[in-house]
């Protein structure tokens, strides 16, 4: 599914979303941009045959976050009074990050320039994030006399401790790829040109296992952030019953014994 803001690809069992409004640095987000993620996400989730996001943006930029024009005029998303403001957060703003956070299937954000405000904060919905050595990445929400209205303030301390995350917010400075890799923003750093090639064949490891056990993976380590450790066992062990009794765990075991690559189905 492709949406004037998104420009969809499918490679195998891999999706490739592009935030395809280049002119404008991928600014975020327009009107409609809640139901473009919502849709697209929706589908995929839908579709069992997916196994693997890859996110990028057109361009030079990931994405710049919010339009500064729109801000300073007061129209579109930041029209009228602060209970209408606050309605379009939760229809818009907050329904990009809850699709994305709710994809079933590994998340991998390819940053292939600057990843400011809801941009950044989108990459850091990834599961495993790549970054260009071109990229940035910065939450100047502050600098502009606001604050993180997107949940920020509860993700980016959860993918690089508190204390930088205070710094990000506080100073409002940006960090380049190096550092963003140091402190654990961003698995690793690539050539720009190198990025979709290393995102892809990430992807592509993710894809070759079993789909069914991918998606309950993922469900138990975004789930493992906020439950203690006897409520994960209890996850963990209803979710292995399920696992246990697929034609792919099957197919897994007998690859292994035979030594060799398994075709895993989704049954």
């Amino acid at each position: 599914m492709t949406t004037a803001l998104i420009s969809a690809e499918r490679r195998g069992a891999v999706h490739i979303l592009t935030l395809n409004r280049p002119e404008r640095l991928n600014a975020l987000p327009d009107l409609e941009d809640g139901d473009a993620f919502a849709a697209v996400c929706e589908a995929i989730n839908a579709d069992l045959s997916v196994r693997c996001v890859v996110i990028t943006g057109a361009g030079r930029a990931f994405s710049a976050g919010g339009d500064l024009k729109a801000m300073k005029e007061r129209r579109d998303l930041f029209e009228g009074s602060g209970a209408e403001i606050r309605e379009r957060y939760r229809r818009v703003v907050h329904r990009i990050v809850r699709s994305l956070y709710a994809l079933e299937v590994p998340l991998i954000a390819a940053v292939n320039g600057p990843a400011m405000g809801l941009g950044c904060d989108i990459a850091g919905l990834a599961d495993i994030r790549i970054a260009s050595d071109r990229a940035s990445f910065g939450v100047p929400f502050l600098k502009l006399g606001i604050i993180p209205g997107d949940g920020g303030s509860w993700l980016l301390p959860r993918n690089v401790g508190y204390a930088r995350a205070a710094e990000m917010l506080f100073t409002a400075r940006s960090i380049d790829a190096e550092t963003a890799e140091r402190w654990g923003l961003v698995n690793r750093v690539v050539a720009r040109d190198e990025l979709m090639d290393e995102a892809m064949a990430t992807a592509e490891q993710v894809a070759a296992h079993a789909p069914q056990a991918l998606r309950m993976g993922k469900t138990l380590l975004r789930q493992g952030r906020d439950m203690n450790f006897d409520q994960m066992l209890e996850m963990s062990a209803a979710m292995q019953a399920l696992a246990h009794l697929t034609d792919d765990h099957l197919e897994g075991v007998s690859a292994v014994l035979d030594k060799r690559p398994a075709d895993f189905t989704g049954r």
